[in-house]
């Protein structure tokens, strides 16, 4: 068993725990911690290093959440491999990580590796329109009203102009500090691009991919659809590839033919699931042998409810084949369309080339507002805010779901983002559908997740996305009182029709 005998400060802004996950991180990565070596016990370094062992516990997790080190039962703590190729993250990259403050959550006791069965690809999300709750604690439009007043009353002379086709500048030098503090992406300002929603920078990329002489794509599978739409509308040959406890499997991606890979390495959607970071590397391997492109949808990454946000691919990338995506829509509201992504220089030089008649596509007013917001630290209150209001949506509906459905639900994933992802063993895609349909019908916010291929028999897992984050705390019990019963219905319906 190694030795590690950090120097921690009692009067650092950074919290002990993250000390100690930073000097183990670095470590492994230099190899002063070999693969497949032994790490002292939780007790054992909280009694050497004289700090409670929920100190060294927060950082154990952090590091087992990142990839780092795994966790064997009855057996300890040990170092993981990490790809030969990747390179120690750089200093300024594990300082901006540290000012990054989360709030913590239990993990969940469920099974999460039973939904990630190797071939039981999954498809075809099943949109349901939620239309009954809406949680008005999320967001405080009081101080969003005075930062847009203050640019209508002291800034109102730029709003007699057209808007920056790249986005304003105000707002582009707030998106890089953020990103650069909270997940640890290093760009200029003038790499960014800013656009309306995610889909419309998605169009813009295609552009740039088709001057590269990119014509494949390839997707997560589950993942976000409405994405599909517009590269197949372009022309683009499409592949959907596996998502596996780790991530989109790296093995089954296109070789030896350049190409794009679509992914959400820190928060797959609708999985939850997480990509440690060896498997970060041999992304980025792939990328670099194959000549190919990463587009990276860095979807809901601030809304982590256990441990810290994990780093982002684009911090870890050398070689400049890293986009990526970022949006505003679920840490502010639904209806502020802003969204941007960060442009690798060789592609920004293109974005330039190709697009110097571009229009942008959102209000100049919500943009200066925006950069106002943040400059403030308005936004970074709220991202902490909903971390905590989230963190007890989701104890009380995983609470709730175990007092009134019992073994008829079980919990796949609820550490992050905007949902709960649920599994009904035993419920066929026909009741699925339904009890989403009658779900929306009552106002609950569901959306269906079917197994793709020949999914058949009574043991099919079937899945379902349950928007808690929607519900206000208040109500959550409530709710899962009236999926619990929609539920009990569904399965008398399908007995009774079975007799």
């Amino acid at each position: 068993m190694i030795a590690i005998t950090p120097i921690l400060s009692e009067t650092s802004s950074s919290p002990l725990y993250l000390q100690l996950y930073h000097y183990i991180r670095n470590a492994i990565l230099s190899g002063d911690i070999h693969p497949g070596e032994k790490l002292p016990s939780l007790r054992f370094l909280a009694g050497s290093l004289r700090l409670s062992v929920t100190t060294v516990e927060q950082a154990y997790n952090q590091l087992s959440v990142e990839g780092y080190i795994l966790s064997r039962p009855q057996s300890g703590y040990y170092a993981c491999s990490l790809s030969p190729a990747a390179p120690p993250v750089p200093s300024e990259c594990a300082h901006a990580s540290a000012l990054c403050s989360t709030d913590s959550l239990s993990k969940s006791d469920a099974d999460t590796d039973a939904v990630f069965a190797k071939d039981a690809c999954l498809h075809g999300l099943e949109r349901c329109q939620p239309s009954g709750y809406y949680d008005p604690a999320c967001f405080n439009f009081v101080k969003w009203k005075k930062c847009m007043n203050k640019v209508l009353t002291e800034y109102s002379d730029l709003l007699y102009t057209e808007g920056d086709p790249q986005g304003e500048a105000p707002l582009r030098r707030e998106i890089s500090r953020y990103i650069y503090q909270a997940r640890g992406v290093r760009c200029h300002p003038q790499q960014i691009v800013i656009g309306a929603g995610t889909q419309q920078l998605t169009g813009l990329l295609c552009i740039i991919l088709n001057a590269m002489g990119i014509e494949y794509v390839a997707f997560e599978e589950p993942g976000y659809l409405p994405v599909r739409s517009i590269f197949r509308d372009r022309g683009f040959k499409m592949t959907a590839v596996p998502v596996s406890k780790d991530g989109i499997e790296i093995e089954r991606l296109p070789a030896n033919i350049r190409s794009t890979a679509y992914v959400s390495p820190s928060n797959q959607f609708p999985t939850g699931s997480v990509m440690p970071i060896a498997r970060c590397y041999q992304l980025l391997e792939w990328a670099k042998q194959n000549d190919s492109i990463i587009i990276e949808d860095d979807y809901n990454s601030e809304l982590r409810y256990f441990g810290r946000a994990v780093p982002s691919l684009q911090g870890l990338d050398s070689s400049q084949r890293v986009v990526y995506l970022g949006s505003f829509s679920s840490t502010l509201f639904p209806a502020v369309k802003i969204s941007y992504m960060v442009l690798p220089m060789p592609m920004l030089r293109m974005f330039e080339e190709q697009l110097s008649s571009y229009t942008q596509t959102c209000s100049k007013t919500e943009q200066l507002t925006l950069a106002l917001y943040m400059e403030q630290g308005l936004y970074q209150a709220n991202i902490k805010k909903l971390r905590n209001l989230y963190a007890q949506k989701i104890q009380m509906a995983t609470a709730s779901l175990r007092r009134f459905c019992g073994s008829s639900v079980t919990v796949l994933s609820n550490t992050s983002g905007l949902h709960m992802l649920l599994s009904l063993p035993g419920c066929s895609e026909q009741q699925l559908t339904e009890l989403c349909r009658r779900g929306t019908d009552a106002g609950l916010p569901l959306l269906a997740v079917s197994p793709a291929g020949e999914a058949s028999g009574p043991d099919t897992r079937r899945l379902l996305i349950f928007y808690y984050t929607k519900i206000p705390l208040g109500d959550i019990e409530e709710a899962i009182c009236c999926f619990a019963r929609l539920l009990s219905d569904s399965n008398a319906a399908t007995s009774r029709s079975e007799e």
